[in-house]
């Protein structure tokens, strides 16, 4: 039987820099959302012990990147089987420390689990391109690593988007210094980190820093980090950016989402319910590709909206660890009460609230909100929260205005019995991802995920995309014989 990843290391109190120690940045609390009692503890880093990490990971980076390919890819195969085998306690972490429910938690493990494959799947591909040159020149285009790639991951899907960055920038061959989000340093980094360790990654090539703002700025402006792969908020993203543009460095921004689901008037009404809570209401709405706005067709829109809301009636909220429920915590007191701030001054804006608004401490009820108008904050701000905000049209031209009606562009959905018709609407949606005949929230390793605009600065995770952020190109020429310049 194979021993547990969490109990055969000693991580209590630590971090991963080079070996498993206290850092100078002191202790970090792991607090469970539903109780608010405390799970463990990890260390906590300062600007100090980045710059330790990632001078190390330097180092490390050379002779992981010289590595035979496969070598390096049994790593990643070594890590999905040790996955596989840990699976009950990585989710029991997963449930407790992001209040998701189970199913949430198992989506995780099973997408860190096609990540790691494709990881190894990557040592395979070809790393170039024959170019066109004259005779007696060979012209060649390779990728090569970064170098050191600096991961900072949120605390949503902790596991997955930790894992989305840090295991293609690894298989490219760079070394990866991890800043986990504080409110959930072990399922976004703890995890990650026993998972590769054991799976024998070299010593070095992986550092995990749980920390805040401070260690992460000190994570983006650091001279041996040559590429930042952030996922978290607009606001905390145009810092991040920022910073690596006064800095010269590659970024990519994976940001937040005011995302439109669209449904016309011969779609069929019981599947778009279905989809429409499924987007809204999944693991509380926290998740950047959650259907921030309903736009639905005034013919229909009463009978969506009263289904909707006996839907959000009927969702048990609680603790998930505990009880089987629907809808877990939102991560921390401050999100709840941004939450409650969106929909009360929606409410008094005029919008009507036909279910939930309502929370007993970290647990907010399923919410829907009808007559939502584009002056309102629930329309124009990202929630993070179980809201459904429902605004009608008239016509395919009203819902493409309103759906490209905000500053983000991330996700969209449409649904419609009429194929062409649905595909004439999301060729104009000006965001990263569309579905027709689906809702926003979905999820492919194999697929480039990114957005536009406040969501995100055009980078893309995932499949191909993943060669294009985690390596960049270098030109080589061979000749049969060095030329005589006039010179």
């Amino acid at each position: 039987m194979t021993s547990s990843l969490l109990t055969a290391t000693d991580w209590t109190g630590k971090a991963l820099a080079s070996e498993w120690k206290a850092l100078a940045g002191g202790i970090l609390d792991v607090i469970e959302p539903a109780t608010g009692q405390p799970l463990g503890r990890v260390a906590l880093a300062n600007a100090q012990d980045v710059r330790a990490s990632c001078a190390q990971a330097k180092q490390a980076q050379k002779g992981w990147a010289v590595l035979p390919y496969g070598e390096r890819a049994k790593v990643f195969r070594k890590a999905a089987e040790l996955l596989e085998a840990n699976r009950a306690e990585y989710v029991a972490w997963i449930v407790r420390e992001t209040g998701g429910i189970l199913p949430k938690a198992m989506f995780e493990i099973d997408s860190v689990l096609h990540h790691c494959h494709e990881a190894a799947a990557m040592l395979t591909q070809p790393k170039g391109l024959v170019l066109p040159s004259a005779d007696g020149v060979t012209s060649l285009a390779r990728r090569v690593p970064h170098g050191v790639v600096g991961v900072i991951s949120p605390f949503n899907f902790p596991f997955l988007l930790t894992s989305r960055a840090a295991l293609p920038a690894l298989a490219t061959g760079n070394a990866v210094v991890l800043k986990p989000d504080p409110r959930t340093p072990v399922s976004g980094g703890v995890l990650l980190a026993l998972l590769l360790e054991a799976a024998g990654l070299p010593k070095g090539v992986f550092h995990m820093l749980p920390g805040e703002a401070d260690a992460g700025e000190a994570l983006v402006i650091d001279p041996d980090v040559t590429m930042v792969s952030f996922t978290g908020s607009t606001a905390v993203g145009r810092r991040v950016g920022e910073l690596a543009g006064r800095h010269l460095k590659k970024v990519a921004l994976e940001l937040g989402g005011k995302n439109a689901l669209i449904i016309l008037d011969d779609a069929d009404l019981e599947l778009a319910i279905c989809g429409g809570s499924w987007a809204s209401w999944l693991h509380q709405g926290q998740i950047c590709m959650s259907a921030g706005r309903h736009l639905v067709h005034k013919d229909i829109a009463e009978a969506y909206t009263q289904r909707m809301a006996e839907k959000a009636k009927a969702l048990p909220v609680g603790d998930p660890h505990t009880q089987a429920v629907a809808l877990g915590p939102l991560i921390t007191a401050k999100q709840v009460e941004r939450v409650d701030r969106i929909v009360q001054a929606s409410v008094n804006m005029g919008a009507r609230l036909l279910a939930g608004g309502t929370h007993n401490g970290p647990f907010y009820a399923a919410t829907v909100l009808a007559d939502v108008t584009p002056e309102m904050p629930v329309f124009r701000e990202e929630i993070f929260g179980p809201v459904v905000s429902i605004t009608t049209f008239g016509t395919d031209a009203e819902a493409i205005a309103l759906a490209n009606d905000s500053e983000y562009g991330l996700s969209a959905g449409v649904h419609t019995r009429d194929i062409g018709r649905g595909m004439a609407i999301v060729e104009q949606l000006q965001v990263g991802l569309a579905h027709v005949n689906d809702q926003t929230v979905n999820d492919d390793g194999t697929m480039p995920m990114g957005g536009r605009g406040a969501s995100g600065n055009g980078s893309r995770h995932g499949g191909p995309a993943n060669w294009d952020e985690f390596t960049q190109w270098q030109w080589i020429t061979v000749r049969n014989t060095a030329p005589a310049y006039p010179l």
